[in-house]
């Protein structure tokens, strides 16, 4: 112990060592990124300027893309970056920012769609409540909370994990700099606290999840009483993006986070880590605005009225 090197960067997985590759794996997560930037931009653009759009839940749509826009914003631009310049290399406080980020990120996204389950399950299951359980001060409060968990969880598990040693060599088998991957290169016992906080930090996810899950259990019997089948279709199509969404983004962090990472191959881990951490922030958008009209007919009425006065100027200019 006493000749070991204090570790001062990290090396992180490529995709492939073949220019070739580099360049389309530069290309697809350019795309994917664009998608995911283009979409949650929208959805933002659009709440914020159509007023018929200020309600508890496209306020809470509004912060899920903030959130949506950071988490994406974390890995894709370095690992685009890497493969243009043919170096895997990150500094040791480049993968505490990400580690930090990441976590954030994560834990904020979660909660907050929790805070939407229960958002939904208030507006169908207790409609004469809904106004004064969901306010505008109680909406405030709970995404600040939202945000604020997240920012308390990041810097537990933040100031945790580098608070161990490395000596296991700085080769982190992952595109970004994920927690069980550095905790590989651990060689001190302090990494099983690390570890034990993971796992409470899964039960606590999991816990959420069932809430949701139970959330919509009630609302999916609310809306199976109701007689009018205009107003049970348009119950589920509010629910069931969020249901998709969660799923998508619980069952792929806990996979990542709770596999064995010394028995799975390094592509099987590059995988996962795309879906989790790719994948939701660039389908939420695609998932939301396909499947509500409100949010279609605002980007519609607004980039409408752009084009349309756009036209009325150059008329005028030509005359």
């Amino acid at each position: 112990m006493s000749n070991q090197t204090a570790v001062t960067e990290f090396l992180l997985l490529g995709f492939s060592d073949i220019q070739e590759l580099q360049i389309l794996h530069f290309l697809v997560f350019l795309l994917l990124y664009l998608i995911s930037l283009l979409g949650n931009l929208l959805i933002i653009t659009a709440i914020a300027l159509d007023l018929h759009l200020h309600t508890p839940m496209y306020f809470f749509l509004m912060n899920l893309s903030i959130l949506d826009l950071g988490s994406i914003s974390v890995t894709i631009p370095k690992s685009m970056a890497s493969s243009l310049t043919n170096t895997r290399l990150i500094s040791y406080s480049g993968c505490v920012a990400q580690v930090f980020l990441i976590f954030f990120f994560a834990s904020a996204d979660f909660a907050l769609l929790t805070i939407m389950a229960y958002d939904r399950y208030v507006a169908i299951c207790q409609p004469l409540h809904y106004e004064t359980v969901m306010n505008r001060t109680a909406c405030v409060q709970m995404a600040a909370s939202a945000w604020i968990t997240g920012i308390l969880y990041s810097a537990l598990h933040t100031g945790i994990t580098f608070e161990i040693s490395f000596c296991g060599g700085n080769v982190v088998d992952q595109f970004f700099c994920e927690i069980p991957q550095l905790l590989n290169l651990a060689c001190s016992d302090l990494y099983l606290v690390e570890v034990g906080f993971l796992i409470f930090s899964s039960f606590l996810g999991l816990s959420c999840f069932l809430f949701i899950i139970v959330s919509y259990v009630q609302i999916f019997k609310a809306v199976l009483r109701i007689p009018s089948k205009k107003c049970g279709h348009k119950a589920f199509s509010t629910c069931l993006p969020h249901f998709t969404v969660v799923s998508l983004f619980f069952s792929t962090a806990v996979f990542a986070y709770l596999k064995p990472t010394s028995s799975s191959t390094s592509g099987l881990n590059l995988i996962v880590a795309v879906l989790y951490s790719v994948l939701p922030p660039m389908m939420n958008p695609i998932i939301y605005s396909m499947r509500n009209k409100e949010i279609k007919g605002a980007l519609s009425k607004k980039i409408g009225w752009r084009l349309f006065t756009k036209n009325k100027m150059s008329i005028c200019l030509l005359r």
